[in-house]
């Protein structure tokens, strides 16, 4: 259906995955772009593909090397993955070092970069701002202003088609994010959140830390972990 189409940037993680069945539940035909940059798995890209695959959305996998990615603990493996308490984590004003630097920036311009493409009318992204790490760039200032930016550098905007970043989880928390997953039906069995990698979570780091309290507040077992 002309319109209808949607780009979303696809990790193989809860939430994205949530968004990703978010779009595809409001009727938008889906692509989904995920992308390798240095981190220090491929776990969760094997994911991407599982799930793509089960929903029957074509996935376009990026690959990317910026040197600079290294200084985040996420990508460089010199430096050690934090463990925390859950208070501790998206305190303001406290950025971890699992941050990298630009990243949602450059996935978010890879995604209208396609979209542009194929003519899709929104970029479909699964940040949130409850329960996060503080990631600056996971906030709703910032993709506003994207979208603003867009309209001035794409050839849609050009035209005075405006291409929408469309951001259904911005402000519901982990539990919320897992009750619509549940909900849609999402293959959350087939997700992947561990920053370490390896075969299982590792059940300390921040991402599987958020996902355990977001399966536990909403009263409900992790089929990942099954």
């Amino acid at each position: 259906m002309k319109g209808r189409e949607a780009v979303v940037l696809f990790s193989g993680g809860l939430d994205s995955t949530v968004a990703l069945c978010w779009a595809l539940s409001k009727g938008f035909a889906c692509s989904a772009v995920s992308f390798a940059y240095g981190q220090r798995h491929l776990r969760e890209n094997r994911s991407a593909r599982a799930i793509a695959r089960r929903l029957g959305v074509r996935l376009y996998e990026i690959k990317l090397d910026f040197p600079w990615f290294g200084t985040s603990s996420l990508v460089g493996r010199r430096c050690r993955l934090p463990e925390q308490e859950l208070p501790d984590i998206g305190r303001p004003g406290d950025i971890p070092s699992t941050y990298v630097p630009g990243r949602n920036l450059v996935f978010a311009s890879a995604g209208l970069s396609l979209a542009d493409a194929i003519g899709a009318r929104a970029v479909v992204l699964g940040p949130n701002v409850v329960d996060y790490s503080g990631y600056p760039d996971c906030r709703p200032a910032f993709y506003r202003a994207l979208e603003k930016a867009a309209a001035f550098g794409t050839r849609q905007g050009d035209r005075g088609e405006r291409i929408k970043l469309l951001t259904p989880l911005i402000k519901l928390s982990k539990a919320g994010i897992v009750r619509l997953g549940l909900k849609l039906k999402a293959p959350l069995e087939l997700t992947w959140s561990c920053y370490a990698g390896g075969r299982r979570p590792c059940g300390r780091c921040d991402s599987c830390l958020l996902r355990a309290k977001g399966f536990s507040e909403a009263g409900a077992p992790d089929p990942a972990l099954r």
